[in-house]
């Protein structure tokens, strides 16, 4: 039995003293305060195995120094592994975990019972009331307030005022809701912080100390702010509620390409998306091909000239065949280079052996979005490809692209950098521009500071470990 349960999440239960015990599950700490903090923390851990739909592994530390192998299962039950194994300066006095397994076994039976008979039958014909999720506790808020940006790398038609800054943990990034409402950072005192577009603090929970920079994305259909750590994805439905914890395989890795999280596994070179709450398996990928990014519950696949597959949970493999462009001698790309949200870029042969025909794909019909002109193979090859979140532009090396029109711009040796709104920024020999296809572009001389993005109407800037909120400028 012991043997077919995973060892992830890792979880340790820790007593303290008569009222005290910690529970750890995937390195996020449960503080326990309860007159029996033995049957609490079983339930804790019986509540999280149920959100995984089975059982977990658990380690029960007695306050001597003394540990119990255990197995917790969802409905409270508990089994121990081999309990003369234990090690503690217990010597032969029988353990305690054992008997709590049957006193937990028994009181859920009794207190089933009475629950039943109190509670459940006298209102089995009532209406049923609506309830709220556990709220996150309150924190400190970090400390925020206006200040002055350099005038030298202003980004353009914004001002040197900020409306509200905040200092945010070194080497992180903020994320920006897609609608523009919220901004979201990573404090230096371990904790994640959301903001309105004027700076006010809407809701904040701690965060371990391995959690890496938030991420807006799509659970279950849902928007969700997200943060990785090395052993569980963490993510929020927003409106101060609790989050959800998912522990991740070992060694695995989130990634964010895609509109939903892709969990990818070292050890086998699969992969995992997330769907009803817990990690499935990427089911059926092909021979010689590629896992390039997740949208919901199924995940996105390519071999090196096509097709491309969508491969869900349950359901069969679906072949998305890339339409042939105009020029291209071949009905088959000459590879798939890489994709993003909505979109597959590929490259098609030509009669010139040079020459090839850089695309963009829809990823729901294999459809072609935009064609570029044709360019040198391995000009394309070093091309980067920076789409707006909004699906209105994108860059793709020297092209252009408006995809709300559709309309193709080609600026020489341009090397794009990031969008935010309609101006693409990027740099021509060397020297940075600001551009929207189909209109002059612009010489930033000195370089701008580049935003993240747009909240509030304040472009989020970040400077020296600073999220600066710039207002714009005076008309």
């Amino acid at each position: 039995m012991a043997e077919k349960i995973p060892s992830w999440p890792k979880v340790t239960i820790r007593l303290y003293d008569d009222h005290n015990a910690e529970v750890k599950i995937a390195g996020r700490s449960h503080p326990v305060n309860h007159h029996d903090p033995r049957q609490a923390a079983i339930q804790l851990v019986a509540e999280r195995a149920a959100q995984l739909g089975r059982a977990v592994k658990a380690t029960a530390v007695e306050s001597d120094g003394a540990s119990w192998p255990l197995i917790i299962h969802p409905d409270g039950n508990v089994e121990a592994i081999d309990p003369e194994a234990a090690r503690g300066r217990s010597g032969g006095q029988k353990p305690i975990w054992p008997i709590i397994v049957a006193m937990v076994v028994g009181c859920v039976l009794v207190i089933g019972t009475v629950v039943f008979v109190a509670v459940i039958k006298p209102n089995l014909h009532k209406k049923p009331t609506v309830t709220t999720s556990p709220l996150l506790p309150s924190l400190p808020g970090p400390q925020v307030g206006p200040d002055e940006f350099s005038p030298g790398t202003v980004p353009p038609g914004f001002s040197t005022h900020a409306g509200w800054t905040v200092n945010i943990a070194p080497d992180t990034t903020p994320a920006i809701k897609p609608d523009g409402t919220e901004v979201a950072i990573l404090t230096a005192d371990q904790k994640i912080a959301v903001f309105d577009g004027t700076g006010k603090v809407l809701w904040q929970d701690k965060v371990p100390k391995d959690a890496e920079s938030p991420v807006y994305t799509t659970i279950d259909g849902k928007l969700v702010l997200a943060v990785a750590t090395q052993d569980t994805l963490i993510y929020w439905a927003g409106g101060g509620a609790e989050p959800k914890n998912v522990a991740l395989p070992d060694s695995s890795k989130v990634q964010f390409f895609g509109k939903s999280p892709l969990i990818m596994l070292s050890s086998t070179g699969g992969a995992m998306v997330m769907s009803g709450g817990e990690l499935k398996a990427v089911p059926n990928q092909p021979r010689l091909s590629t896992i390039l990014l997740a949208e919901g519950n199924r995940a996105l696949i390519s071999q090196y000239q096509g097709p491309l597959f969508w491969s869900a949970p349950d359901k069969p493999l679906q072949t998305i065949t890339p339409q042939k462009p105009g020029g291209a001698i071949s009905d088959k790309p000459k590879q798939v280079l890489s994709a993003s949200p909505d979109y597959a870029l590929a490259i098609w042969p030509t009669k010139d052996p040079e020459k090839v025909i850089p695309t963009v794909q829809s990823t729901a019909s294999g459809k072609v979005v935009a064609v570029c002109p044709p360019s040198s193979s391995s000009d394309v090859q070093s091309w980067a490809w920076v789409p707006d979140p909004n699906r209105k532009f994108a860059a793709w090396g020297e092209c252009l692209i408006n995809l709300a029109a559709p309309r193709i711009v080609t600026i020489t040796d341009f090397r794009p950098l990031s969008i935010t709104g309609s101006l693409i920024y990027g740099t021509i020999a060397g020297q940075t521009y600001a551009v929207t296809p189909g209109k002059p572009q612009h010489l930033l001389n000195p370089a701008p500071t580049r935003p993240w993005g747009i909240a509030g109407g304040h472009a989020i800037v970040v400077f020296d470990s600073v999220l600066y909120a710039l207002n714009p400028a005076a008309r």
